[in-house]
């Protein structure tokens, strides 16, 4: 699925890079946020058709995004992935009752994560 529009939402810097340029190399239409505001910003001028989304951020945390933009008529539609590296039995149950369509742990594997990614969009294609 070459050209996805695709937001990826993480504070760490080389989390956010890597998945930046795997997908990029795999095609995907690329923007990125280290935080939930700087998310909701690009989220003005840019209409994504997948959001990934880490759950620990500093001031909004993801949850809370989830729930936002789940709740805006004009971005329920976007698929939400979520992303954590602190992966707790319950954390899968959280974000996706949040809103998330699916949990992917981190870290991320550099050979699966691109596959994963286009198996969502694929799977969420109108």
């Amino acid at each position: 699925m070459a050209g996805a529009p695709i937001l990826i939402v993480d504070d760490n810097a080389a989390n956010l890079k890597l998945a930046r340029v795997l997908l990029a190399a795999d095609g995907q239409d690329i923007r990125t946020a280290s935080s939930a505001e700087d998310a909701l910003t690009v989220l003005e001028s840019f209409h994504p058709r997948l959001i990934l989304m880490d759950l620990q951020l500093p001031g909004i945390d993801g949850l809370d995004l989830v729930r936002r933009l789940k709740a805006d008529p004009a971005r329920r539609d976007i698929m939400l992935i979520a992303l954590t590296a602190y992966a707790m039995k319950a954390d899968e149950a959280k974000a996706l009752a949040a809103g998330c369509d699916a949990y992917l742990p981190k870290p991320i594997d550099p050979d699966q994560f691109p596959l994963l990614v286009a198996r969502h969009l694929r799977r969420g294609s109108p």
